[in-house]
């Protein structure tokens, strides 16, 4: 795992000293760069697989090819043979030489062979070409700018250090950071700076870009799926966990006690991964804690278990982890995450978590909360009439709205309803209002749970969380967390075999007889009843308690100093917001978004 930079063009090309800075924490192991003039490559790298000859920016024998990579692909062995047959030569055992002597053999189609997280650039010295690309599903980070040249970097932090970048806020990322808790790609919070998404690649030759898709979520299974889907999750998540614990490093897994990460567990013990550690949060507050299940599995198991005391989550923690985000991102889970990885990584240098399986499996009851069971009717119609000529009040809004409608708004915290508590011009001042487009809050959510013919159905919603909720947030939150601290996380619920076999099955094998049905099945065959005979948890921090507790005087000076940090905000509203949330009147979770905006700008200054 790593972090990557390249920079082209005249302005930019020296500068990659000072923009390979911030990527440090992600490659603690070494730092390299590697220029000829007209392009420079950068990398740090903390070293996984073959730690002694896997040294990067790497070059194809004849010089043509270079590539910067961060990610781990796990089946580059296969490849490799693969390649073998065809005359390539090996001088590393590593996966990045495979993936650079994979697009030297097949170009672009090298990326449909490739299974796992990543993001790359390979430059060609032949044609002056830069080539980058991002895995399916987003595991790993990739940012690019053509501002004054090309610049492409693994996170947005070294966008910072550029010389001459205009350091001016997206207010359309910030208007999906109010509504959804973090920027959705390609926008990003700096204006000049796109994300590459997803299951992208670009190109990049003679000043010219272009970008295009290489994977595409498939549309909506028909038919009844597997014969026997359980027995076949369970082969496939066998040879999926086996694949992904590969490592010259030790390797342990996050352990929440719910069924994902205790699923991984329990295939890493049955591939004998010794010395197995496992690492979970503790929580005092009723509703949050999980230790105990935790604690049944990693019994089972035989792990060594390590457990964080959610209590030393004070105010320099919170700081810590938002300081340590590139760009703004709100779940309240990221930061007992950042903690969690902190303390892994005193242990182990990669961890296996169980991100993905309540985004792929059907685990949030939402997706049954679907447009067909909101239908219009005459009195909706006749009492949106009445909020729009201020005879209603604002407030009853929600009763009023029907359909799509109605499920963007119970997906957000603020959008473009002028007449709502949940109204995005309540917050923003007029300039900043009118250029964060709040009518295309949430564009890319609404345009994927509408692009699969059947409404908003469960299938078309599922689908819509891969490339939001899943790319965005959650997997967001685990990359920056480890990454901070050096460590490894992997995901091996997202590995293609996995992916594609979820996704091949009709929505309702998830959701009937209850959400994530296949998971939970196979979790009663495999885990503790600990595990699966109790309501769902979310991993998260109990925001009032540490609002009225630990954080509070922080929170008070960040939010007296609203109209300094960030004056496209109203800061009266927010003040009022944060008064109301500590009483338990007004939404705890729209108060942590602008704590934490406000405590990432007071740090970054855009």
């Amino acid at each position: 795992m790593c972090g990557i930079l390249a920079l082209a063009g005249p302005r930019w090309r020296h500068a990659v000293e000072q923009a390979l800075r911030p990527l440090e924490c992600r490659g603690p192991d070494a730092r390299t760069t590697w220029s000829d003039g007209e392009i420079a490559l950068g990398h740090t790298r903390l070293s996984i697989i073959d730690l002694a000859t896997g040294s990067q920016p790497m070059a194809t024998a004849d010089g043509r090819y270079r590539i910067v990579y961060n990610g781990e692909t796990y089946n580059f062995r296969e490849l490799r043979r693969a390649l073998e047959a065809k005359g390539r030569r090996f001088a590393t055992r590593s996966d990045t030489e495979v993936i650079l002597q994979g697009y030297a053999e097949w170009g672009i189609d090298v990326l449909p062979r490739l299974d796992g997280m990543f993001a790359f650039v390979i430059w060609d010295a032949k044609e002056r070409k830069a080539f980058a690309a991002r895995d399916r599903l987003g595991i790993k980070p990739l940012f690019y700018s053509t501002q004054a040249g090309l610049a492409i970097a693994s996170t947005l932090a070294p966008f910072l250090a550029l010389p001459g970048l205009a350091r001016a806020l997206d207010f359309e990322a910030l208007r999906d950071f109010l509504a959804f808790q973090t920027p959705l790609a390609p926008q990003s919070f700096l204006r000049e700076v796109r994300q590459l998404p997803p299951g992208h690649y670009l190109e990049w030759q003679e000043g010219r870009l272009r970008h295009q898709s290489f994977w595409s979520i498939p549309a909506p299974a028909t038919g009844d799926g597997e014969a026997e889907p359980v027995a076949r999750l369970d082969a496939l998540l066998s040879q999926t966990v086996r694949s992904q614990l590969v490592s010259d490093v030790p390797l342990g897994a996050f352990l929440s006690g719910g069924v994902d990460s205790s699923l991984i567990v329990h295939y890493m013990a049955a591939a004998r991964t010794r010395p197995l550690l496992t690492f979970s949060v503790r929580f005092p507050e009723l509703g949050f804690d999980e230790s105990a299940a935790a604690r049944a599995v990693a019994t089972a198991c035989g792990t060594e278990h390590h457990v964080l005391d959610a209590p030393r989550i004070g105010p320099d923690e919170l700081v810590n982890a938002v300081h340590a985000l590139d760009q703004p991102l709100a779940d309240p889970a990221y930061v007992p995450t950042y903690e969690l990885s902190r303390l892994a990584r005193r242990h182990v240098a990669v961890a296996l978590s169980g991100d993905g399986g309540d985004e792929l499996f059907g685990g949030y009851e939402r997706f049954l909360d679907t447009e067909a069971r909101h239908p219009d009717s005459a009195a909706k119609k006749m009492l949106r009439g009445a909020i729009r000529a201020g005879i209603a009040p604002g407030a009853l809004l929600r009763r009023a709205l029907a359909g799509q409608d109605l499920l963007l708004y119970r997906r957000t915290e603020l959008g473009p309803w002028s007449a709502s508590r949940k109204s995005l011009f309540r917050y923003l001042q007029p300039d900043a209002a009118r250029e964060a487009r709040p009518e295309s809050t949430l564009e890319l959510w609404r345009t994927l749970a509408t692009s699969f013919g059947n409404g908003m159905d469960s299938a078309a919603l599922m689908r819509a969380d891969l490339r939001t909720y899943l790319s965005e947030n959650c997997l967001v939150k685990t990359d920056r967390a480890g990454m901070a601290h050096g460590l490894e996380i992997r995901v091996p619920l997202l590995g293609n075999s996995i992916v594609d076999f979820a996704l091949a099955q009709p929505a309702s094998r998830h959701l009937q007889p209850h959400p994530k049905a296949l998971l939970r099945a196979l979790a009663r065959q495999k885990l503790p009843s600990e595990v699966w005979d109790r309501p769902k948890h979310g991993f998260s921090v109990p925001l009032l308690d540490n609002f009225r507790g630990p954080w509070r005087e922080l929170c008070e000076d960040l939010v007296s100093r609203t109209r300094v940090i960030a004056p496209f905000l109203r800061a009266e509203e927010v003040e009022t917001l944060w008064r109301g949330a500590l009483r338990g009147r007004t939404s705890r979770r729209l108060a942590y978004t602008f704590i934490v905006l406000l405590l990432w700008l007071e740090k970054n200054r855009l």
